[in-house]
């Protein structure tokens, strides 16, 4: 444990550290293509095993008819013989066991049908339900394509209006999105509508009361709003849930009301100052 707590560490410093992003737009554009890609490639591997397994099965039903018909017949075969011997022998004239055995394989091949009709509504309800849950599948995937492609329109976005015109667009595609709502709380706080973004971040929590980021968000907007108590609680659930708010609480605009208070300052990790650089001397060489 103490050493992935380090290696923890050293990964927050490396990063804190970085000078720009380790991704581009075109990256994410990238991996989106490659999992939209994969998750056409599954629906149409689902498709393409389906048509496999009804094939296999109408074939073994096609052979099971075939052989149930070939074992009447042969059935029917030797009962004629046995009966003729019969008659032979006179125990009972041709025609009686003519009707007693047209009679017998008439209720068995009946009996036989039935058993295969009920199997082939079997059959033909699976494929139907197979069928039912492929096209929920393939609407789920173009929705989330669709919801992607919106999260990467937003992210190039600059301007807190548009950001929140495209959450909108996602919040009308999945109304249920605490990640939307979130980050329409964020926005929403870069345009000084602090109540606003109180409101947006308590929906998104009686979705997800355990959502870290919606919890934040609520306690920034409390503390733009005055409510220093509830900030504090609801920061040092967030950070609570996650270790990484902690820094990030540090370097929040929100909070600059907060910074002279002691039970902020014992939560978060104020950035270190930097370095003043000695002026040069213009005399010297």
């Amino acid at each position: 444990m103490d050493d992935k707590a380090a290696t923890d560490a050293q990964l927050e410093a490396a990063i804190d550290q970085l000078e720009k992003p380790l991704y581009s737009a075109f990256t994410e554009r990238y991996l989106l293509d490659e999992v939209k890609y994969l998750r056409q490639a599954i629906a149409d591997m689902r498709v393409e095993m389906t048509e496999k397994v009804v094939n296999k099965e109408l074939t073994v039903a096609d052979r099971a008819i075939t052989y149930a018909t070939d074992t009447i017949t042969y059935f029917f075969y030797l009962i004629a013989g046995a009966s003729t011997l019969l008659v032979l022998v006179g125990w009972n004239s041709l025609r009686d066991i003519k009707d007693r055995v047209g009679s017998f394989a008439n209720d068995e091949i009946k009996r036989i049908t039935l058993s295969y009709e009920e199997r082939m509504d079997a059959l033909e309800k699976e494929l139907s339900r197979k069928t039912r849950h492929i096209k929920a599948a393939q609407a789920e995937i173009e929705l989330t394509n669709e919801i992607h492609s919106l999260w990467l329109k937003a992210s190039q976005e600059n301007s807190p209006q548009n950001k929140i015109a495209i959450y909108d667009q996602i919040l009308a595609l999945r109304p249920e999105d605490v990640e939307a709502l979130t980050y329409k709380a964020d926005a929403a706080l870069l345009l000084g509508q602090a109540q606003w973004a109180t409101s947006l971040a308590n929906h998104a929590l009686g979705i997800d009361p355990e959502n870290s980021h919606a919890m934040y968000q609520r306690a920034c907007a409390y503390a733009e709003s005055g409510f220093v108590e509830e900030a504090l609680r609801d920061l040092e659930e967030a950070i609570g849930r996650s270790e990484s708010l902690r820094t990030q609480a540090g370097e929040d605009s929100s909070f600059e009301s907060l910074r002279e208070n002691e039970q902020f300052l014992s939560m978060v990790l104020l950035p270190e100052p930097e370095e003043e650089q000695p002026e040069s001397d213009p005399d010297r060489p």
